[in-house]
């Protein structure tokens, strides 16, 4: 199996990025968008992970199969975070007990 060379240049753009995307983080944190926030962290946070996927995992250099299965890992992720928010959404209008 033949690898590819990736070029040391596109690790130091795909680390700059990644730095960039964290100081959004830091400052999406100290900014009040109301319901928005959700939505914003978890847009940075994919495209994080989509950087580290395709860079770091080097499935941007991969066969097809590693296309489908790096695909079909990211799908049930995101359907278990759907479910996740789907859960914490619907929280609100259970009653508390205790205070």
């Amino acid at each position: 199996m033949e690898h590819a060379i990736v070029p040391r240049r596109a690790y130091v753009i795909v680390y700059v990025a990644l730095m960039a995307l964290l100081a959004a983080t830091v400052a999406a944190y100290f900014v009040d968008l109301g319901p928005l926030n959700l939505a914003l962290a978890l847009a940075i946070a994919v495209a994080k992970v989509l950087l580290i996927i395709l860079y770091f995992m080097h499935v941007r250099y991969g066969d097809r199969l590693t296309w489908v299965v790096a695909g079909a890992a990211f799908f049930w992720l995101a359907i278990l975070i759907g479910l996740t928010m789907n859960d914490y959404i619907s929280r609100g209008w259970l009653p508390t007990t205790g205070k």
